[in-house]
């Protein structure tokens, strides 16, 4: 990882939020990345989007596993709380924080190696607990780290650079977490920068889980001829379903609207995503016909874009659990320390 911190030189005319930031406090390390690597243009579009939110750094809890993409909390949000765990086990480590701090806003980074290999199990139960953080798969089809070797999101038939072709289907995360009940699911892709801001947002004000697969090339090992998650591929088959708007929590403004131009979803704390169908059939609001779709333009060799489903009702982990709404580390010692009456009876029940 990257420690060299950017020069701290800011322009007078940069402008600011609601809370009197600018996009530099929302900066990181230098990147240690490949030039043009698809990972960079997704911190800058994370930056943006807590930008325009006014959330402050430190409100932010960063968790991350192993891989390139595990490295990139380094370089955004630099005032943020920061976690960086083993492979495969980040889920793990953003369950105990956030069930011991609700307060924070969490963000998880993992890539298609962490996530869908060594770290499955570990995913599949982040997203059954339903726990409210926004979870970035930084999607590459490699192992970058290790020399690109393929990973298990790569397609069937996509070929690596030195020309071996993949014998084996894919991992597709998306699938995966709608049909294990996540309750957001989005697809984008790094190279485009205006979709991707306003999914992010969505993302970060969901209550509950929140997943954004993030088509992100590598430059160095995986964005050549016959590679099927390269800048080339990615951009010449690209199918977008739904384009996601973000609308904050604000006095209600009245206007006409033309029937069936967007479908608008309040969210928990009242802010608004607004669903602009660029292709009719759709709808992010129906598991069943969002596998479908995504099914069927998967085996046309699409990448299907936007935001494929959502929810408008759930319950996060702490609504389940019902616990407190204070951190802990912030509760009386009265609260964390009952008695030995209290644990005598707890002990008792498991008898």
């Amino acid at each position: 990882m990257s420690f060299l911190k950017k020069p701290n030189i800011a322009h007078p005319g940069l402008p600011k939020n609601e809370i009197g930031l600018t996009i530099r406090d929302y900066e990181g390390a230098m990147s240690t990345l490949c030039a043009g690597c698809g990972h960079d243009s997704i911190s800058s579009a994370i930056m943006q989007a807590y930008f325009e939110l006014s959330v402050e750094p430190h409100r932010v809890a960063k968790v991350s596993g192993i891989g390139c993409s595990s490295k990139t909390p380094t370089y955004f949000l630099g005032g943020a709380h920061g976690f960086n765990s083993v492979h495969g086990r980040m889920p793990s480590i953003a369950t105990g924080a956030n069930a011991a701090n609700r307060e924070l806003n969490y963000i998880g980074v993992s890539g298609d190696g962490d996530s869908l290999s060594i770290g499955l199990g570990q995913f599949g139960h982040a997203i059954r607990r339903n726990i409210n953080m926004m979870y970035l798969i930084e999607n590459n089809g490699v192992y970058g780290l290790t020399k690109g070797q393929f990973s298990a999101s790569a397609d069937r038939g996509s070929t690596a650079k030195k020309g071996d072709a993949n014998p084996y289907s894919p991992i597709d995360p998306v699938l995966l977490a709608i049909s294990l009940g996540c309750t957001f699911v989005g697809r984008g892709f790094s190279g485009d920068k205006e979709h991707l801001v306003p999914m992010l947002k969505s993302a970060i004000k969901h209550e509950g889980f929140a997943l954004l697969d993030i088509i992100s090339p590598c430059v160095t090992f995986n964005d050549h001829e016959g590679s099927t998650k390269s800048y080339a591929h990615t951009r010449a088959n690209l199918r977008e379903t739904v384009y996601a708007d973000f609308t904050e929590h604000h006095e209600e403004i009245i206007a006409q609207v033309d029937p069936g131009e967007y479908k608008k979803i309040t969210m928990h704390d009242g802010s608004r995503v607004g669903f602009k169908r660029v292709d009719e059939s759709y709808d992010p609001t129906n598991r069943v016909s969002a596998i479908s779709y995504i099914e069927e333009h998967r085996a046309k060799g699409e990448v299907v874009t936007g935001l494929l489903y959502m929810e408008e009702s759930s319950s996060e982990m702490h609504s389940v659990l019902g616990s407190n709404k204070q951190a802990m580390a912030t509760l009386p010692y009265n609260q964390l320390n009952p008695g030995s009456e209290t644990l005598a009876r707890i002990q008792a029940r498991w008898r």
